[in-house]
């Protein structure tokens, strides 16, 4: 796929992984003990959204930019949107949207002082501006390893609570497989954390045995979300955006299926879909 975040940070796609990242990171916070946070393909942790790779394609005038200057309320979304929103604003004291956090920078911006965040990177000079961007920050730790490695080095943590993020590039073209095989061996290893998937949506078959495949596993402890983007608005052939989760909050589906309409409005979406998958047969095994 050759996905290459620093183009792309801030599009519709990080808008939709990143507000389900911050507000499971709250759902997280609404316990006392601690928590920690495995981000196996963190990125640069920070992006200029004025830098010349980002503006060549200017996706994030459609994803970030349309959240961060709405006007309208809605209630129900705002109060969704809030988490990430407050992220993306500590990057931005000013009020002008320039810089946009990745997701260790949410994570970050959502610890508390007993939580820990664990940010994987092995490309070396994302893993120095990701170190450049959390030095400092004692709560986290940028290891520069691969992702898959450290998914089966580090789960589970020590914490037992906490969330495991999967975000790769899906360059490679056996990728979506290395997706099911490694989270089934981590999900063996650790059934009770949270797993946040990231795919990219290019076609129906990839997605769909994804979900398949994770279905096999996970049972009606998996979610599923997609964002699909109207056809004149597709960036690198991108059609959408999907998200997996593994044991999701609760409250999460039911969330989802009041504000997905509304965001999917606002990012100018044709169709968004959330679906769990438990008794019945979800869109991706029909």
């Amino acid at each position: 796929m050759n996905y290459r975040h620093a183009f792309h940070a801030g599009n519709f796609a990080d808008v939709h992984k990143h507000a389900v990242l911050a507000w499971i990171l709250t759902y997280l916070r609404a316990k006392p003990a601690p928590f920690r946070v495995i981000d196996t393909h963190a990125g640069a942790g920070r992006y200029d959204l004025f830098s010349r790779d980002a503006s060549r394609g200017g996706e994030w005038h459609h994803g970030i930019a349309r959240i961060w200057n709405r006007r309208t309320p809605n209630k129900a979304l705002d109060e969704f949107l809030a988490p990430y929103l407050g992220a993306v604003a500590e990057l931005n004291p000013g009020g002008e949207l320039r810089n946009y956090p990745g997701s260790p920078l949410i994570c970050a911006a959502l610890l508390r002082p007993q939580d820990r965040l664990i940010a994987c990177e092995l490309e070396p000079r994302s893993a120095a501006l990701l170190s450049a961007a959390l030095r400092g920050e004692r709560r986290a730790k940028v290891i520069a390893i691969d992702g898959w490695t450290a998914l089966g080095a580090y789960v589970p943590p020590k914490e037992k609570r906490g969330l495991v993020l999967l975000d790769p590039s899906y360059e490679e073209t056996n990728e979506f497989l290395r997706v099911s095989d490694r989270l089934a061996a981590a999900y063996r290893k650790w059934p009770a954390g949270i797993y946040l998937v990231w795919y990219p949506i290019k076609d129906r078959k990839q997605p769909d045995a994804l979900a398949r495949e994770i279905r096999r596993f996970a049972g009606a402890k998996m979610l599923r979300s997609e964002l699909i983007l109207p056809e004149a608005r597709r960036p690198g052939g991108l059609l959408g955006s999907g998200l997996v989760l593994i044991n999701p909050p609760f409250t999460l589906d039911r969330q989802l299926r009041v504000v997905t309409p509304a965001l999917e409005e606002l990012l100018s979406a044709t169709t968004a879909n959330t679906d769990l998958i438990a008794g019945t047969a979800a869109r991706s095994d029909r």
